[in-house]
């Protein structure tokens, strides 16, 4: 069975709409789908009715953004009712937060003699046809700058602009990573952390926030994100059996042009790990 539980659309990042995503999905031949907009949840409803229509089991899906000890998380939730409200109102928070982070964006920008961006990166969305209630975000900003002349490819965007610790790497108020996990088990669902060697923390904090994050409820971690190294795979698998959490897998896909995050093409699972889709929420 092909599991890919971690992929974006034009409801945030994305450059495909949630239908024509999974009808990719269907020509994938992947089995069991989550589709997991950052701190959204407006492409669901689609993505859904699509996934069943073309017969590919489906379980709701987002990636949260939470802080931790001023480090910026990303906390994916499963098989929650999109329709709650200590959910929806969590994310309406969010979106509001984004909003005005990519104006600051915009504005940080423009001091560096490339003025227009925030303007430019809501084009960008749209034109992608983006859902323009959401905020664009860096992947927006990236392809601007490069339309515009500023940087010859996305990968100079973020390594000079975009990226950690760049001038457009603004710290929003993140919820907390207890205060995301409570908001997605009162709507009904489960919490894992998305890629967490993407973080940059040392083993010592990385087990630190397997222990704060079960602690507070949380019941897995993405053990395979893409096409990740074999051996960064296997330590995560070992950290979710020591731990007890269940494993999860993704490409994190965001688009056709990104061969790394290809649609269900990911390493291989550990076998002592313990799926997280055999749980009682991916059942429907």
């Amino acid at each position: 069975m092909i599991v890919d539980l971690h992929m974006h659309s034009t409801a945030s990042d994305g450059s495909l709409g949630p239908d024509v995503l999974m009808q990719r999905v269907k020509e994938a031949g992947i089995d069991l789908v989550a589709l997991t907009d950052h701190d959204c949840i407006d492409g669901l409803e689609q993505a859904a009715a699509t996934a069943r229509q073309l017969g590919v089991r489906w379980v709701s899906g987002v990636e949260m953004s939470a802080q931790w000890f001023g480090h910026t998380l990303h906390i994916l939730g499963y098989g929650f009712d999109p329709t709650a409200p200590a959910l929806t109102d969590a994310l309406a928070n969010v979106r509001e937060g984004r909003w005005s982070r990519a104006r600051q964006i915009g504005e940080r920008l423009a001091g560096k003699r490339m003025p227009g961006g925030f303007e430019g990166a809501v084009a960008v969305q749209q034109a992608a046809g983006g859902d323009v209630s959401q905020p664009p975000g860096r992947p927006h900003f990236a392809e601007w700058m490069v339309q515009a002349g500023h940087v010859r490819d996305h990968g100079e965007a973020f390594r000079k602009w975009l990226g950690a610790g760049k001038l457009g790497d603004i710290r929003q108020h993140w919820p907390t990573v207890v205060e995301v996990v409570e908001q997605l088990r009162a709507a009904g669902g489960m919490a894992v952390i998305a890629h967490p060697w993407h973080y940059g923390l040392t083993r010592s904090k990385l087990r630190a926030l397997l222990r704060e994050f079960a602690s507070a409820g949380g019941r897995g971690i993405e053990v395979v994100n893409g096409k990740q190294p074999v051996d960064q795979v296997a330590y995560l698998g070992k950290l979710a059996v020591e731990f007890g959490f269940l494993a999860s897998c993704g490409s994190d896909f965001h688009s056709p042009d990104s061969p790394w995050t290809s649609l269900g093409q990911m390493t291989a699972m550990p076998v002592d790990c313990e799926p997280v889709w055999e749980n009682r929420l991916f059942s429907s």
